[in-house]
């Protein structure tokens, strides 16, 4: 029994440890703010024999006279986008489905101006309209109306030798997908040849706003069928890391951050090249790049690469790309997370309430541990009735440690006690504890997903402090049930725990600490119920005697 002690405090140290980690993290002071002029963003690398001339290739071709960069507002049921001129960029993106983390009056906005964040493409080529060309459009003010099944916004550019540009931007009803074309139009005497590029440019900064706990993934990401999903670190984009195939025929490239993702979608079963690059201090660019041509005299071409910008659902990521899904990042225990998730997600759709949702999750979690549990809590309520003989044991050889462990172990054999008994059901659920913890914090269906009353979002800490109290509460009564550790240490060690886990708790999602309440009721009951049936057999077996 002093083993379980001894994991358990192991166990509430580590978990300290880690939030002493989150703490730090959330508090550490910010890096030196960026520079408030415009950085030079460079145009990707390609493969050798692509018309590319270093900075060259980043001089805007030339406007009229007078003309300046406006911005063109894009209103869609989905989504509120901006369109710079100067490049045709995607530089702002507010989901109107979604609010904002810390302001719920407000929607969320994907893309600036808290981020430096942005859809980019171009052709690679010396004088050819880029991210830095200024185009044309027809109009300020585009709107997707109710019944249209589609949203063209065209932008113009052209070079002095003919070679024209149309980029096009498709916006759809109900959806966060926006395909980004380039038409090329050959007006020159000579076949033409080049390549496109796509790319998300970021800067560095995590999203604000998250618990004190978050520790999510912010970066780029890369899929391939042969490589698979591939993480890609902001550190290693600066050192030059490119762990995943440069070239490939599907897959696709995203930036990822908690909630949301930006990722270009190739067409499958068509060359591309995968690049990641740093730009500048704190300005990172994933992009794709497309081949184009030949293209004949007269002639022209498409490049379509559609760019879903969004939330994080997993069973509309799958209908999306493969792979997209796994931009959901459950960590090391996804084995676990997944299956998590699925249950929760049924019972959601039969209750219509996640908070109820993770009340039933946990009545099935706590009976498929019931033979466990009920191990463990045997053990405990035995040893609960064995603990006064344990004290004299302590008393009778407190100078020689090998006669009393001898002599406990010795009672422990006659009572048929198993010391570690009540372990294994701990070191179980720990596991399932952590994962139903990122199933929690990384499902974006729960975000901001109501419960009743004061809860109005799931993932983040309960505002009242009510539930991490309650839970407190609960875990104070499970102490006082268990048996008292022969050891003054420990017995003081166990009875902090409840305190310094209820203070734990109050920065851990509202869902998370509903599971560890309802799962602390339901095992003071089962704990009750088999104490009270150990203490009858007792009884009855000395009654016989």
């Amino acid at each position: 029994m002093d083993t379980q002690r001894l994991i358990l405090f192991f166990v509430f140290s580590f978990s300290l440890l880690l939030l002493w980690e989150a703490w730090q993290k959330e508090h550490r002071p910010p890096g030196p703010a960026a520079p408030s002029t415009q950085t030079a963003i460079p145009t990707p690398s390609t493969r050798a024999g692509t018309p590319v001339k270093g900075a060259d290739a980043l001089v805007p071709t030339s406007a009229p006279a007078g003309k300046l960069p406006e911005r063109l507002r894009v209103h869609t049921d989905t989504m509120l986008a901006e369109i710079d001129t100067q490049g045709g960029d995607i530089v702002y993106l507010e989901l109107l489905k979604h609010k904002d983390t810390l302001h719920e009056t407000k929607n969320f906005v994907l893309f600036g101006p808290e981020h430096r964040y942005a859809a980019q493409s171009g052709l690679i080529g010396e004088g050819l309209p880029n991210h830095r060309t200024l185009f044309h459009a027809s109009a300020r003010e585009f709107t997707l109306e109710q019944g249209q099944d589609r949203l063209d916004v065209r932008l113009q550019a052209s070079t002095p030798e003919g070679i024209r540009v149309t980029k096009i931007l498709t916006f759809y009803p109900a959806s966060y997908r926006i395909d980004i074309a380039e038409e090329i139009a050959n007006g020159t005497a000579k076949p033409f040849t080049a390549h496109t590029y796509f790319q998300v440019i970021r800067d560095g900064k995590s999203p604000g706003g998250d618990p004190y706990m978050a520790q999510t993934y912010t970066g780029a990401a890369v899929y391939t069928e042969q490589s698979k999903f591939q993480k890609v670190g902001f550190e290693d984009i600066a050192k030059g890391k490119t762990p995943y195939p440069k070239t490939a025929d599907n897959g696709w490239i995203a930036m990822i951050q908690h909630y949301f993702v930006a990722a270009l979608l190739p067409p499958e079963k068509s060359p591309r090249e995968f690049y990641t690059r740093k730009l500048a201090e704190d300005l990172y660019s994933v992009g794709v790049i497309v081949p184009v041509g030949p293209i004949a005299p007269g002639a022209d071409t498409r490049v379509v690469v559609p760019l879903y910008a969004g939330p994080q659902d997993q069973d509309h990521l799958q209908s999306v790309a493969p792979g997209l899904e796994l931009v959901v990042d459950y960590g090391w225990l996804t084995v676990i997370a997944a299956p998590l998730f699925w249950v929760l997600k049924l019972f959601h759709n039969w209750m219509g309430n996640w908070g109820l949702a993770i009340i039933l999750l946990t009545v099935v979690i706590k009976l498929i541990f019931f033979p466990l549990s009920a191990a463990s809590y045997r053990s405990m309520a035995k040893m609960k009735l064995v603990t006064p003989r344990l004290m004299k044991i302590r008393e009778q050889y407190a100078d020689d440690k090998t006669k009393m462990n001898q002599a406990m172990m010795d009672l422990y054999k006659t009572e048929k006690i198993n010391p570690l008994g009540g372990c294994l059901p701990i070191l179980v659920q720990i596991p399932v504890f952590i994962a139903l913890y990122w199933v929690l914090f990384e499902s974006v269906e729960l975000r901001h997903a109501p419960f009743y009353l004061w809860i109005k979002d799931l993932s983040a800490p309960d505002p009242w402090y009510v539930l991490p109290t309650l839970m407190m509460a609960s875990m104070i009564v499970q102490t006082k049930m268990n048996p008292t550790p022969p050891d003054p240490v420990q017995a003081k060690v166990m009875m902090i725990m409840p305190f310094a886990f209820g203070v734990m708790f109050y920065f851990f999602p509202s869902g998370l600490v509903l599971y560890w309440f309802v799962n602390n009721i339901l095992s003071i009951l089962q704990q009750w119920q088999i104490t009270r049936m150990i203490g009858g057999e007792k009884t009855a077996a000395s009654a016989k005697r």
